[in-house]
């Protein structure tokens, strides 16, 4: 059931961003004159746990969205950084906490409909706050600590807005025995 791509031009070429307009045609023959998709690099994010049970959280305006948003450390890996040592870069400069330990939850595609990577997920315990944050030009972040039990509550009730970070928390509350699923 792949597509073909019958011809492919790049419309913005940016560090961490590309976008490009595709041609294609279909397994049966049908041509998709304009298909667009935004090239991004791998990301991730991970759910901290500080050694004293708390949650190591930030809020940050988004833009795109136009709010204000409730949301765990994550960000882009550079070019020549694994994806474990992209998260615990991003988890010192955001929140300016090191992390004992990273366990790998999986992966997920934000929107497989126009952008093309995936954001591997992780778990990160044994929490220390050992700096202050180094953030980017363009960033400006609140950190907050808050319970595991009022985390669980904002994710079964539907108040964690940031659909990739909603997965991560999920996995993460999952793995650590917060919320348990019974099959029937």
């Amino acid at each position: 059931m792949k597509w073909k791509i019958l011809s492919s031009e790049h419309l913005v070429q940016r560090p961490f961003f590309s976008a490009r307009k595709d041609i294609c045609e279909t397994e049966t023959g049908k041509i998709i004159p304009e298909y667009f998709t935004v090239e991004l690099g791998l990301t991730t994010c991970a759910l901290g746990i500080t050694e004293n049970n708390m949650v190591v959280m930030i809020r940050q305006y988004r833009h795109p969205v136009g709010k204000v948003l409730l949301e765990i450390p994550g960000g882009f890996a550079n070019e020549d950084e694994s994806a474990e040592k992209a998260i615990a870069r991003e988890m010192l400069e955001e929140t300016g906490y090191t992390f004992s330990k990273y366990e790998y939850l999986g992966e997920v595609a934000a929107n497989p409909g126009v952008l093309n990577n995936y954001t591997k997920l992780y778990l990160a315990t044994g929490g220390k706050k050992t700096t202050i944050q180094n953030l980017d030009a363009n960033e400006e972040i609140k950190v907050e600590l808050i319970s595991l039990d009022d985390l669980t509550g904002m994710l079964l009730q539907n108040k964690i807005e940031q659909s990739l970070h909603a997965n991560c928390i999920f996995y993460g509350l999952l793995k650590m025995g917060k919320i348990k699923i019974t099959a029937n």
